[in-house]
């Protein structure tokens, strides 16, 4: 199990015209090849009139699947460029099918691998991109004296504030990466000299906000 992946935000959709031909590109989060294919069969039903509805997608801890389709388009012009810019964007559990009404110019191979990719990058660039962190979910008790401080503690290191609970004590849930578990507690412990009760919870997926500037 991967520690941390890149994921589409949400699925959505994206439209534009080139040459009088109608693109429209649709992106979905999919965990196995039965999403996938239900997917391109939701989207087909919704453009019976469509020239070609092409479309790729990568699944798996491992990209172990990946499949792509030019639906008629000459061979190579569609599904691969699809493929591409899911692979150059390094998502994975991702579908991009892209509808094509042809608008009576043809485009070339060119022309159509071009307007394949763009359709493809400009519907991941519109729904966003998160990055998927294999955290343990960990519950801190404190008293109403340390809120402050451990909460700035938190936001200022990047940790999510998932939930606070009021009562006699105040807790704080919040996630740290599975493998730095135990240099979280030490850290915590510091912060606030022992005075916090730490109780780890379940190993999950959280979602955080993907900036791809910050990598460069």
């Amino acid at each position: 199990m991967t520690n941390k992946f890149l994921t589409i935000a949400h699925g959505g959709n994206h439209e534009f015209e080139i040459k009088k031909s109608k693109f429209i590109a649709s992106v979905e989060r999919v965990n196995n090849e039965d999403e996938a294919r239900m997917f391109i069969a939701m989207v087909a039903e919704a453009h019976k009139k469509a020239s070609h509805i092409c479309f790729a997608y990568i699944i798996g801890e491992n990209d172990n699947i990946q499949r792509e389709s030019d639906n008629g388009e000459p061979s190579g012009t569609a599904g691969v460029p699809i493929l591409e810019v899911i692979k150059n964007n390094h998502l994975h559990d991702t579908i991009v099918v892209v509808t094509r009404y042809f608008g009576g110019i043809k485009l070339g191979a060119g022309g159509l691998i071009r307007a394949y990719s763009n359709s493809a990058s400009q519907v991941i660039e519109k729904v966003g991109v998160v990055e998927k962190l294999l955290q343990t979910r960990v519950e801190l008790t404190i008293a109403y004296s340390l809120n402050d401080k451990l909460q700035y503690y938190l936001k200022e290191h990047g940790y999510q504030i998932l939930n606070v609970e009021y009562g006699s004590e105040i807790k704080i849930t919040t996630a740290a990466m599975s493998d730095k578990i135990e240099e979280f507690k030490t850290n915590i412990n510091n912060q606030l000299a022992g005075n916090v009760s730490i109780k780890t919870g379940d190993e999950e997926y959280f979602e955080v906000p993907y900036d791809a500037k910050k990598e460069d």
